[in-house]
């Protein structure tokens, strides 16, 4: 036997017979492979790499994380909230300070919005106690009571100032003015609600001082039969002047507005042949109720130099807004404007016999007559001066 037979041999699992060498390299292969599973894996992997046994893995796409959503903050949660709870209410009390786009802004309307609500134009003004309406309100939320005490108010009537107002109160007009919101050069109107500092009671003081001590009243009248249409030219029965205590003269001072207001009554007057007497009450009446300048607003719908109001007959808006034709319609006569519908000077009967302050409440019929006396002084004055 040879070397290489004893080799052959020799082998595991040889048989002694005579083996190829493909049979040799077969039966080592096992062998060499459990030797490389003691290796440790990094080893193994680059060897197998390295005898082209396997390739390299390539890098499998990863899967992107989901991100998680955002969760609200508390300050969110709260923003929520309070954007809830703020609903705006159906109405709202003006207090000092307020404006009507501040107002809009704290409960997040446009401004357009509150002042048509209310009526309300760019340039009106607010005051505080007033209420104003919020557009797009919920069912309305009654308000709780509180134990504060009822504002005094005063209603401004035609011819009332701030300061003849505080003085009918004992109050100094500086803390009036403060009180509402005003200047020394501020206007106030006819209809418009004071406020009277320092002082509670009932809504409107002028009311509470104006009202006697309530009697008993009588039997209820029967309701009084319905009242004929006027006939148009039908002279008027002038009203009487409640007697109440005078006011100081008013000086006879003109601005260029009023005087020029006061020259065109005087010479509508003169073209209508109106005596010098009916002059004078159409400018007393004038003064009472503007000032003698054409304003634009004035109690319900009044308007103009004599704060006509188109409702009650005395012409269209622009009509009573021109000086010119309001002093016509104030003078009226059966060739007036205003036949059948508003009386007026002319049209009162026995006009020239009274006196000018009842002269001019009988075609003014206003709710303070006694207010006209005080300008009658200026008004002749005036006549002299432009006449």
């Amino acid at each position: 036997m040879t070397n290489r037979d004893a080799a052959v041999e020799g082998e595991p699992g040889g048989t002694g017979a005579p083996a190829t060498r493909r049979e040799l390299a077969r039966a080592r292969r096992p062998r060499g492979i459990r030797r490389l599973t003691t290796l440790p894996i990094a080893i193994v992997g680059t060897i197998a790499v390295s005898l082209g046994i396997v390739q390299p893995a390539e890098a499998a796409p990863q899967t992107p994380k989901r991100l998680a959503k955002d969760r609200a903050t508390g300050a969110d949660v709260r923003r929520t909230a309070v954007a809830a709870a703020s609903a705006p209410p159906a109405e709202v009390v003006v207090a000092e300070g307020d404006t009507v786009s501040g107002i809009a802004e704290r409960y997040g309307l446009a401004t357009a919005e509150v002042l048509a609500a209310n009526g309300l134009g760019w340039s009106s003004l607010i005051f505080p106690g007033q209420r104003l309406a919020l557009p797009g309100a919920s069912t309305p939320v009654a308000p709780k009571p509180t134990a504060q005490p009822d504002i005094r108010r005063h209603t401004v009537a035609s011819g009332d100032t701030i300061s003849g107002i505080a003085a009918r109160y004992g109050l100094d007009t500086a803390q009036v003015l403060s009180a509402n919101g005003l200047s020394a050069s501020s206007l106030i109107f006819p209809g418009e609600q004071i406020v009277l500092p320092n002082a509670i009671g009932t809504t409107d003081a002028a009311a509470q001082a104006a009202a006697p001590a309530p009697a008993p009243g009588p039997a209820p009248a029967p309701a009084p039969a319905p009242a004929p249409a006027p006939a148009p030219a039908e002279p008027v029965a002038a009203e009487p002047v409640a007697q109440v205590q005078p006011e100081a003269d008013r000086p006879a001072t003109l601005t260029d507005e009023m005087r020029t207001n006061a020259q065109v009554v005087i010479d509508v007057g003169r073209s209508l042949g109106v005596p010098d007497a009916g002059i004078v009450v159409a400018l007393v009446a004038a003064a009472q109720e503007s000032g003698l300048s054409d304003v634009d607003s004035g109690d319900l719908d009044s308007l103009g130099l004599f704060q006509q109001r188109p409702s009650q007959g005395w012409g269209t808006v622009e009509e009573v807004s021109d000086p010119a034709h309001a002093a016509r319609s104030f003078y009226g006569g059966p060739d007036g404007p205003n036949v059948g519908r508003a009386p007026g000077l002319l049209d009162v009967e026995a006009w020239d016999a009274m006196p000018v302050a009842a002269a001019a409440q009988a075609v003014q019929k206003s709710a303070h007559p006694e207010k006209y006396a005080k300008w009658e002084r200026a008004a002749r004055a005036w006549l002299a001066e432009l006449g």
